[in-house]
């Protein structure tokens, strides 16, 4: 029996009207027109659990999420929280769908100081992205603290696949001398009250299992509770080069002692060093010392001690180095993102960076702005939205951006020098 045509012609017609209703169409500038929203996947790709997220109505960009630090479950009592999210929060997320963008991130494959997991798994997640949605006109990164560093080393490493990067309460020194500030806080203890050697071998070598809540956590309370704690506490912020801001101290001390710990388990050893270091106090915050109990004398027999027993880098700091220290050679535009009010990573990250992109001779390729926002990533979904746009903007255009409005937070600010060469 032949079988009629009719149905079979029917049927290839309307795959050929699918296929032009849902190819891109040419744009005047050559690009293509996106496909259509709203679209709200999630999946898990190479361990790694994702979130994307399109709008109706896409603008045709897309916004990376590279998340910050979360903190490996490797004590008792705790659990890894690995999931994703597309954009920081729920609330900023519908502010970018609403502005058109589409945002995607990765949950990485492991908390801890997962750098290396958060550069491969949210470069794969861009090209999971372009499989199943379609390929974006733009393509942002914005990397929020250990995410920043993310973003930062992505623009080095993988060109061609980020058209521009918003690294935001950015860690703009690098790992490396991240960490070396965390060292001269515990050796800034250690001068004050000794090193306790349940803590490790030294400041510089902390246990590769020490828990923040249960061993270090009421020791420094208690320290900081007994009489002239609170000022000795404060020779150590100063020392450190540590600015006032309400991650001081016990944000702080987390990432001094357990965090550095997670870390030093990666890189099979010791990563931060002070040898190059020298340690001083100002003559303005040798007065203020002095009027809250800790007079010169003491503050001398401190640094001297510090000095003494500065330690030098092991080849495990490798690891750091490579997770990440930077070339600050760029080829495409990175606008960093900062409060002004910041003691977990201080504004002089920025600075830091600056003169590491300005060895590199890629100045034009770096960007600044500030909010009055106080704490670490205290931004406003209103500013990050802005903060993305005057990237794109950037991006399209050529042209590196001005000043963001005064009503929405934004601010002119110039970074001090970081503390440490």
């Amino acid at each position: 029996m032949k079988r009629s045509m009719v149905p079979v012609v029917s049927v290839l017609a309307a795959m050929v009207a699918s296929l032009v209703v849902t190819a891109p169409q040419a744009l005047a500038d050559g690009r293509h027109r996106p496909p259509p929203g709203p679209r709200d996947l999630t999946g898990v790709l190479h361990g790694a659990q994702y979130e994307i997220r399109v709008p109706a109505r896409w603008n045709g960009t897309l916004v990376m999420h590279a998340h910050g630090y979360r903190d490996a479950a490797d004590h008792p009592g705790e659990v890894d929280d690995r999931s994703a999210q597309a954009f920081v929060d729920d609330t900023v997320e519908q502010a970018m769908l609403a502005a058109g963008y589409a945002v995607a991130g990765s949950g990485y494959a492991s908390n801890g100081w997962a750098v290396d997991d958060g550069l491969r798994d949210t470069k794969a997640l861009v090209e999971h992205f372009t499989r199943v949605v379609g390929r974006p006109h733009t393509t942002l990164l914005a990397g929020f603290s250990m995410g920043s560093v993310i973003a930062f080393e992505s623009m080095e490493r993988y060109r061609g696949t980020y058209d521009g990067a918003l690294p935001s309460c950015a860690v703009g020194a690098g790992a490396p001398r991240a960490f070396d500030g965390t060292l001269a806080v515990l050796s800034a203890y250690a001068a004050v009250y000794g090193w306790p050697a349940a803590w490790g071998r030294s400041p510089a070598d902390v246990r590769d299992d020490l828990d923040f809540d249960t061993e270090v956590l009421p020791v420094i309370a208690g320290r900081l509770g007994a009489p002239g704690g609170a000022a000795s506490f404060e020779f150590m912020r100063l020392v450190a080069g540590v600015p006032r801001g309400p991650e001081w101290p016990f944000n702080i001390w987390f990432f001094s002692t357990e965090g550095r710990a997670e870390l030093e388990r990666r890189a099979g050893g010791p990563v931060a060093q002070n040898r190059t270091h020298r340690y001083v106090v100002s003559a303005a915050d040798r007065a203020y010392l002095a009027g809250i109990g800790v007079p010169g004398e003491q503050v001398d027999g401190y640094l001297a001690t510090m000095m003494d027993d500065r330690e030098g880098a092991q080849r495990t700091r490798r690891y750091v180095e490579r997770y990440a220290e930077y070339t600050g050679r760029i080829s495409e535009p990175v606008l960093t993102l900062g409060t002004t009010i910041d003691s977990l990573v201080p504004p002089a990250h920025i600075a830091a960076y600056r003169a590491t992109v300005a060895d590199a001779g890629r100045t034009r390729d770096l960007a600044s702005v500030w909010t009055t926002g106080v704490g670490h990533c205290n931004f406003t979904a209103p500013q990050l939205v802005t903060a993305v746009q005057a990237l794109e903007r950037w991006v399209h255009t050529g042209r590196r951006p001005g000043t963001l409005p005064a009503d929405l937070g934004f601010v002119s600010y110039t970074p001090p020098a970081w503390p440490q060469r």
